[in-house]
């Protein structure tokens, strides 16, 4: 009859357990009002949040900086020197600087660019360092029939021109990968291998990649290995939900708190930054779930 009883007792609470994670996350503790958030636990400080502005454009910078801040973010990525000086009034940092690229499609990997592309990335590399920030995007642009090899060569020639003034200034130029299945067609940086073997090619610290989650899990999957397997060639991770690039709830199909615990399993101390686009109408109530999510 006791192990009936024990037997009962230990169902119960499985299910109750079972019942408490099949919740959905809409109903979950990320629909506090916000009057409720301040009293959330303080995030645990393995993980340094940022949060891209483009994703947030409808909100201004002002309120974005402000709100981002009660979250426990402390860096803000893809803006440029116009947008430095609110960040500095909230001290925030610019995390992955912008503002020397020309476009996605139009990069490193074609000659016909690089002079308009030294020219603008000489002049903001220093600015950049003024500022007192450490990465500025990049991008190899589309294939337009070029090889890899010839995509690898055309980028060496491009970025070895750059990189004694990065090297100088202290500032790491960041390339990013970025899927070529939905979202950038013919985008030539579009798998880590690609991107890997072009940082070996550089040789140098001040040269280095944008893990893009979202985009990686689209073009190749198998996040956890590769991050780990590369993570000596990684400056900067984005997440977004798969498929279509919204909430990283458990509407998706990645598990960010694995994910992250990998990344902060490798001693990586550098930012991943939310660049999501949020399809509730409550998108600061998105952010911070993502954070809440991530901060493992």
């Amino acid at each position: 009859m006791k192990a009936n009883i024990n037997r009962r007792s230990a169902i119960k609470g499985i299910l109750a357990s079972t019942a408490a994670l099949s919740i959905p996350l809409e109903l979950s503790a990320f629909n506090l009002p916000k009057d409720k958030l301040n009293s959330l636990p303080q995030l645990k400080g393995n993980i340094n949040h940022s949060v891209s502005r483009w994703c947030f454009d409808k909100i201004d910078l002002e309120t974005l900086c402000v709100e981002a801040k009660k979250m426990g973010i402390t860096g803000i990525d893809l803006v440029g020197p116009e947008a430095w000086p609110t960040l500095k009034k909230y001290n925030l940092v610019s995390t992955m600087c912008n503002g020397a690229e020309l476009n996605l499609v139009d990069g490193f990997n074609d000659i016909q660019f690089h002079d308009k592309l030294i020219q603008r990335y000489t002049d903001m590399i220093p600015r950049v360092a003024e500022a007192g920030y450490k990465n500025l995007i990049c991008f190899s642009g589309s294939r337009r029939g070029k090889t890899d090899e010839e995509g690898w060569n055309n980028c060496v020639i491009g970025l070895q021109k750059l990189i004694p003034l990065a090297e100088k200034h202290n500032i790491t130029l960041v390339m990013e990968l970025l899927n070529s299945k939905v979202d950038h067609k013919d985008y030539q940086c579009d798998r880590t291998s690609w991107g890997v073997e072009l940082v070996k090619r550089i040789n140098s610290n001040n040269f280095k990649l944008l893990y893009d989650i979202y985009h990686m899990q689209i073009d190749e999957g198998d996040v956890i290995r590769t991050i780990k397997n590369n993570i000596q060639y990684i400056a900067h991770f984005h997440t977004a939900g798969v498929p279509g690039r919204n909430e990283i709830d458990g509407t998706q199909e990645l598990n960010y708190p694995a994910i992250m615990r990998a990344i902060a399993g490798t001693g990586f101390k550098g930012f991943v930054g939310q660049e999501f686009i949020p399809k509730n109408q409550d998108k600061l109530a998105s952010l911070l779930q993502a954070i809440t999510i991530c901060d493992i």
